[in-house]
């Protein structure tokens, strides 16, 4: 916020003149004096930010004039200034919307600096945390933040639609990597519950003996080296969404606990007797098949059912087609601009390898190769060898990329000989080929 309009409604000339000359003295406040209501009414189209009024105008009571600006726009402050020094008139006005009551004396000018000063303060809070509630839902604009156009993509946009116009439990389920934490926010911050709070736990990551604690909160004293109360991650998300990543590795016991909760919509600290009520909607995710661990006993089937709700599943990047090279684009350019370097390209040579690598660990993997590639990258273009992949799965990756027989038998050939350093004879061995097939591929370069 750079120039402050301020409207002055004064009917004595000389002594609104004066207020203005004084006001003005910050080049930031852009005064406009009028004598009348009406002339103040006439001119709100000009969109004042703050408006300080006479409560004795010639056309006009104070209290009036605060009513008819208020219907017109409420959100506007709006300070009295009045020779009346009775508090009950002050009350009244400050009862009725006003920001501020100053008695007209000799300390007038000053007081109504420092009124406007503090009240252009808390105008700049909230237009920022207007600004950050309009980053934050562009942010998590599910369109922009999950990246894809092909059919599998469009089936899960079709299920955040529908669980973002219902409260409904939401499961999200897909391989490690899939970005389910992304859809869990873009849920809800899409949702009515967007002002609310998001919390979101990670069983994996919490030791099974503090979960009940980090759960649902524990009194002074509920065991040893609990000091002072703690609040539970399920009075947190009150009103707003609890995100459970990763519920197949919730302990048995505790899943009985969470039924219970869940049921109810109440919870007890440990070492508490209160009920505590709360309303939060729940998301859970896993990239286990919780069916499967219900069978094998190590998932509760009342749970299973009570927290299923509307099921996402998440395809892995494999499946996707050419939202890989989409992906790898938007990765370049974050990268780009969290580094601030030139712009940078992808060569057809490097998008053709990244269309054949079947990313196990899905996007989390190909940002990490991306952010390699950028860094490695010369002239500000990312090269077939600039790309980089080290798979947990080296196996699997022979049979997972869309090669010809002649391709997979080369790069076989080739990992054997890089692996026996480059000695011919071991290699034809160890894979009942004659030598002459291993020379011809070294001489051809097929690979």
């Amino acid at each position: 916020m750079c120039t402050l309009k301020i409207f002055l409604v004064e009917d004595d000339l000389f002594f609104g003149e004066t207020l203005k000359y004084h006001l003005q003295l910050n080049p930031d406040f852009d005064v406009h004096l009028f004598q009348t209501g009406k002339d103040c009414i006439s001119n709100l189209y000009k969109k004042p930010q703050i408006i300080c009024l006479d409560f004795g105008l010639p056309d006009i009571t104070g209290d009036k004039l605060l009513k008819k600006i208020q219907e017109t726009n409420d959100k506007i402050p709006i300070i009295i200034i009045s020779g009346q020094e009775e508090i009950e008139v002050a009350v009244d006005f400050l009862k009725s919307g006003a920001k501020d009551y100053i008695v007209k004396n000799s300390h007038t000018k000053d007081l109504l600096w420092n009124s406007i000063i503090k009240i252009r303060e808390n105008l700049k809070l909230v237009q920022e945390v207007e600004e950050l509630k309009e980053k934050l839902e562009q942010k998590f604009s599910f369109e922009k933040t999950i990246i894809g156009q092909s059919e599998g993509i469009k089936f899960v946009f079709n299920k955040i639609n529908k669980a973002i116009n219902t409260n409904i439990n939401v499961s999200i389920t897909g391989e490690t990597g899939t970005g389910k934490e992304v859809v869990a926010k873009a849920i809800h911050y899409n949702s009515d519950r967007k002002n609310k709070p998001f919390i979101a736990i990670n069983m994996a990551a919490i030791p099974k003996d503090l979960m009940e604690s980090v759960f649902f909160g524990h009194e002074k004293g509920a065991f040893t080296g609990a000091s002072e109360r703690s609040i539970g991650k399920f009075e947190q998300a009150d009103g707003g969404t609890i995100f459970l990543d990763e519920i197949a590795e919730l302990d048995m016991n505790l899943q009985s606990k969470l039924l219970r909760v869940l049921q109810e919509r109440e919870v007890v600290r440990l070492g508490g007797t209160t009920r505590i009520k709360f309303n939060a909607r729940l998301i859970i995710a896993t990239h286990k098949d919780l069916s499967q661990e219900v069978k094998k006993g190590n998932f509760r089937e009342d749970l299973f059912y009570r927290i299923i709700g509307l099921p996402i599943e998440l395809p892995p990047l494999r499946e996707r087609g050419n939202d890989t090279l989409l992906l790898a684009k938007y990765f370049i350019d974050l990268f780009v601009k969290e580094n601030k370097v030139k712009p940078i390209t992808l060569s057809k040579e490097a998008k053709q390898k990244l269309m054949k690598y079947p990313f196990y660990g899905n996007i989390r993997e190909l940002k990490s190769v991306i952010d390699l590639a950028c860094v490695m990258c010369e002239e500000n273009e990312i090269l077939l060898d600039d790309l980089t992949f080290i798979s947990i799965n080296n196996n699997d990756v022979f049979l997972s990329e869309e090669k010809t027989l002649k391709e997979y038998t080369a790069e076989i050939i080739f990992h054997y000989l890089k692996k026996n350093n480059n000695d011919v004879i071991r290699t034809a061995k160890k894979l009942d080929i004659g030598k002459s097939t291993i020379y011809n591929l070294i001489q051809s370069k097929v690979v």
